[in-house]
């Protein structure tokens, strides 16, 4: 074996080798994209979870502004008609509510914060997602492609050219020895069209008789 070949192949080996150490490229995203799956519908829950409390929030501020006002509305009506005590008691109250109103919002400007911020996650996580089913499909194809390659070139390692070399010196080597048979047959094998000539020469009785013949005068010429 020489020292390319040799080379070659220990080069494969290895490669083979660290290939199959390694885990399988495609199963390995699509486990990534079950757990983002995964997160974003943990993301989706948490989101409506925010928007649930959120809403809760703005109802009670509404609620909250309008018992404020009635307070309001009670306690001018008490110090109208000179009900002082009442109008004391609507206008505690109306502090209280207002004090209330005053944490209400503030609670809700921190929840529109916190959706602020958990849609943003959301909505980047959903990029992360879709760049990844995108990648997911490229390096499926790519991986094929190499698969296919690496099939390809076991293949043609496996097919040296010595070998195929080799094989073909024995085929043709076959075919002569089968054209030999052949050539020497024919040297044992009289063709059909001279078997019939020959027995036609054989049986032609008259062209025979005259030959002798001629052969008798001839002699009979040379002995006068």
């Amino acid at each position: 074996m020489g020292i390319f070949k040799r080379i070659k192949t220990i080069t494969l080996a290895e490669i083979n080798t660290l290939l199959d150490g390694l885990e399988d490229p495609i199963a390995m995203l699509n486990q990534y994209s079950r757990e983002m799956e995964v997160e974003l519908q943990r993301a989706q829950k948490a989101l409506a979870r925010q928007i649930y409390v959120e809403n809760r929030q703005a109802t009670l501020i509404v609620d909250t502004e309008r018992l404020l006002a009635k307070r309001i509305r009670q306690a001018k009506l008490a110090i109208e008609r000179g009900e002082e005590s009442i109008a004391k008691l609507a206008v505690q109250e109306k502090l209280i509510h207002e004090k209330q109103l005053i944490v209400f919002k503030q609670q809700q400007d921190a929840l529109k914060a916190q959706t602020k911020i958990l849609l943003e996650k959301i909505n980047e996580l959903k990029e992360i997602y879709n760049a990844l089913q995108h990648k997911k499909i490229l390096l499926a194809s790519r991986a094929n492609t190499a698969l296919i390659i690496k099939q390809i070139q076991n293949a043609s390692a496996s097919f040296q050219a010595e070998t195929i070399t080799r094989g073909i010196a024995r085929a043709e080597d076959y075919i002569l020895m089968m054209e030999a048979e052949v050539q020497a047959g024919n040297q044992f094998t009289t063709p059909l069209a001279q078997r019939e000539a020959a027995a036609q020469t054989f049986v032609d009785d008259e062209g025979l008789n005259k030959e002798i013949e001629k052969l008798k005068v001839e002699t009979f010429s040379l002995v006068k």
